[in-house]
């Protein structure tokens, strides 16, 4: 008999590999209704109940959304379980009893898949051999028997939104012209070289390193030659890094430098980057939600969240369109302040620069010392001018730099600390916990502590860019509606970057004006989620433009 209570959530499920069992779940988590559909018309069952607004629950977004967004279905909300399970483990504020079961180990090591597959269902995946209805029913558990309940369901919620986005920003693809690109390369490497031979760029740098260095053979792709060289000319390095080499007074160190710029530029995104990752005026990375402990996104791919500033010309947006791109000023300060109620921090970031408000408040002299003050107390520096910064921050500002220092104790003794809606940080290995020297033991705890240090603000200021996200990603949505209803995200205003604090949007050039205003309003209720009416602000740097680099 079907049950006749409001419908609230989806679990999908798969059954063989060509059916998909959908079990509609009513507000008291039992069972109002059973469906088996061939996978093929999976997408249309879909987009028949999004006019509902249901909120489909799945193993692993990156296991069912790509398919959907290929068919033209768009997904307004999701539970993903593999996200919500490893925040859940590791929260402090979870009875892992409410997690124990057979499948727990296989949950966590189930991790995303980003092959791009024409089919909806990868062959022998290892996701078939876990039970998604019984995972979902501890996870609502542990939220239940959570003194935190209301934060945790919005961290899931943000987490699970911010897989779907991520699955659109791959589908959709960050426009880039390949002409542009190989342009660019040429005009800053030389032609494009054969196969094994370096670019002109490289190769008209070499006599002046090999003539200062005094070695004539010197093959400078090579660490260990290069290495050796600078020690043979006198210098006393251990290492060959560029910021090793730029503490040098050698006239071999500026063609040095140069030179390992654009062996870099070479092999990261030249010529064999292009033809790999471009298809189509789109390059499609694969972002990972939650693919670092903090909450912050991976990547895997192209290194989309590095694109050098010198190839961001190419990223133009198509004929009719514009990007609005737009990232946060000074986003981990402001969230110190806010999630520590530090009002008086608070105060000097309602300045547009955090920096200069606190210089204005006279709880510094300059602008320079304010930021090395405030970067000392969030990473733990506490030697030298940082560490006197720091003393000065603390009288001014007890409550922000004290939550910061409390984390770091807590990470020396070993314990767990947690963001404001709940992430856990990892629980400390190495000398510390597994024996070896006093002196190890202590280097290693001072290390961890400075780790918990910036957890607490780092996982916090994910959380905030998380709910940005997520609210600008319907916002947008809705933008799009009038101008082409029933269409993919594609064909309405959507992201198509995202990197910690700054985000680009694809648009058409006539809503362009009505993004920006979207993006700010979205990061005001990012605000209000996690902050309520604390005052805090957090101004955005926003451009309307033809290309990336415009910016």
């Amino acid at each position: 008999m079907r049950n006749t209570a409001a419908v609230t959530r989806v679990l999908l499920v798969r059954r063989g590999g060509d059916t998909v069992e959908a079990r509609a779940l009513a507000d008291d988590g039992s069972v109002a209704e059973v469906s088996r559909i061939p996978a093929r018309q999976l997408p249309g069952f879909v987009a028949t109940r999004e006019p509902d607004h249901p909120r489909w629950v799945w193993n692993d977004t990156t296991r069912w959304y790509p398919a959907l967004l290929r068919a033209g279905v768009r997904v307004e909300r999701c539970t993903d379980l593999r996200l919500a399970h490893a925040v859940l483990r590791r929260s402090p504020f979870v009875d892992p009893f409410h997690l124990v079961g057979a499948e727990a180990g296989s949950w966590d090591a189930l991790r995303p898949v980003t092959a791009s597959e024409p089919a909806l269902f990868e062959l022998d995946d290892p996701a078939d051999t876990l039970d998604p209805a019984a995972e979902h029913d501890r996870q609502q558990a542990a939220l239940v028997a959570s003194a935190r309940r209301g934060r945790l369901a919005l961290l899931l919620a943000a987490e699970s939104s911010g897989a779907l986005a991520a699955a659109e920003m791959t589908w959709a693809g960050l426009p880039w012209r390949a002409d542009v690109h190989d342009r660019l390369l040429t005009e800053l490497l030389g032609p494009r070289p054969g196969a094994g031979q370096r670019p002109a760029a490289l190769e008209s740098l070499l006599p002046a390193i090999r003539a200062a260095l005094g070695a004539p053979q010197l093959n400078p792709d090579s660490p260990g030659e290069l290495l050796r060289a600078l020690q043979a000319a006198g210098l006393a390095v251990t290492d060959t890094r560029s910021w090793t080499l730029e503490q040098l007074d050698h006239p071999g160190v500026a063609p040095l430098l140069e030179y390992k710029k654009l062996l870099r530029l070479f092999q990261a995104n030249g010529w064999s980057w292009l033809d790999s990752w471009v298809r189509d005026g789109r390059f499609r990375p694969y972002f990972l939600p939650g693919g670092v402990v903090t909450g912050r996104w991976a990547s895997t791919g192209g290194g989309a969240l590095s694109v050098p500033a010198q190839l961001r010309p190419a990223v133009v947006a198509d004929e009719g369109w514009r990007f609005v791109v737009a990232d946060v000023a000074q986003l981990e300060p402001r969230v110190l302040a806010a999630m520590s109620a530090d009002t008086a921090m608070a105060e000097a970031a309602r300045a547009r620069d955090l920096y200069q408000g606190m210089v204005d408040s006279g709880a510094v002299a300059t602008r320079a010392d304010a930021k090395v003050g405030m970067l000392g107390a969030m990473y733990g520096g506490t030697r030298g001018e940082s560490g006197r910064m720091v003393t000065r921050m603390s009288r001014r500002y007890p409550r922000a730099v004290g939550l910061v220092e409390a984390a770091a104790r807590a990470g020396e003794r070993g314990e767990v600390v947690h963001t404001l809606l709940g992430r856990g940080s990892p629980v400390p290995t190495g000398p510390s916990a597994e024996g070896g020297s006093a002196e190890d033991q202590a280097r290693h705890r001072r290390a961890w502590g400075r780790f918990t240090r910036n957890f607490v603000v780092q996982g916090t200021g994910a959380e905030w860019a998380l709910c940005w996200l997520a609210d600008l990603r319907n916002r947008l949505w809705r933008l799009g509606s009038a101008r082409s209803p029933g269409s993919t995200p594609a064909d309405r205003p959507h992201l198509v970057f995202f990197l910690h604090d700054e985000v680009v949007v694809h648009t058409p050039a006539e809503l362009a004006d009505d993004v920006t205003a979207a993006v700010r309003s979205a990061a005001a209720e990012a605000g209000r989620l996690l902050f309520g009416s604390f005052p805090v602000d957090f101004p955005l740097d926003v451009s309307v433009v033809d290309s990336w680099a415009d910016a």
